[in-house]
């Protein structure tokens, strides 16, 4: 359980510099599971979802820190992770998306997500992790899954987390 979100962000003190490692499953980059086990925010339960996540006009934009204290957790997250590829092809990623109730700065829950392997250097943030949160998004709202399935099979293993849950 991560602090939720805050009227102020600070920058947030990432592991040490070469401690995480990336590991790869169905060819997709998955975080270190010491390093980035997640961490799900207080202000989001079930209970709530129609007045959190699942409410129209930006829950998301409401909760993300500021692009100056993320710009900042991302080089240092780059270099907790090993990261040495250009900053633009990487995302500083929630492991558990701010809409599927994850917290917005616990530096359990972020880390420095490369692009696909395959993806062309140069040409920007690519990955086919944001797609799988979308539809976790739409089963939860829709009553399919429950929040706590989506954080768990979001935070095991996105690459499964859909048929995991029988949602592919």
């Amino acid at each position: 359980m991560g602090a939720g979100p805050q009227k102020t962000y600070t920058v947030q003190q990432q592991p040490a510099a070469g401690s995480c490692h990336y590991r790869y499953e169905h060819g997709e980059p998955l975080e270190d599971r010491t390093c980035t086990p997640g961490a799900i925010s207080p202000a989001v339960t079930q209970a709530n979802l129609k007045s959190t996540v699942c409410r129209k006009g930006g829950y998301t934009s409401g909760v993300r820190p500021s692009a100056y204290v993320t710009g900042k957790e991302k080089r240092l997250n780059a270099a907790s992770y090993g990261f040495t590829g250009r900053m633009g092809d990487a995302e500083y990623d929630h492991l558990i998306s701010l809409q599927l109730g994850g917290d917005p700065n616990d530096p359990r829950n972020l880390w420095v997500e490369p692009a696909d392997p395959g993806h062309k250097k140069g040409a920007g943030v690519n990955n086919k992790k944001d797609p799988v949160e979308t539809k976790l998004h739409t089963a939860l709202c829709s009553g399919k899954i429950t929040l706590v399935q989506a954080q768990q099979a979001i935070a095991t293993d996105w690459t499964t987390a859909l048929s995991t849950l029988h949602l592919s």
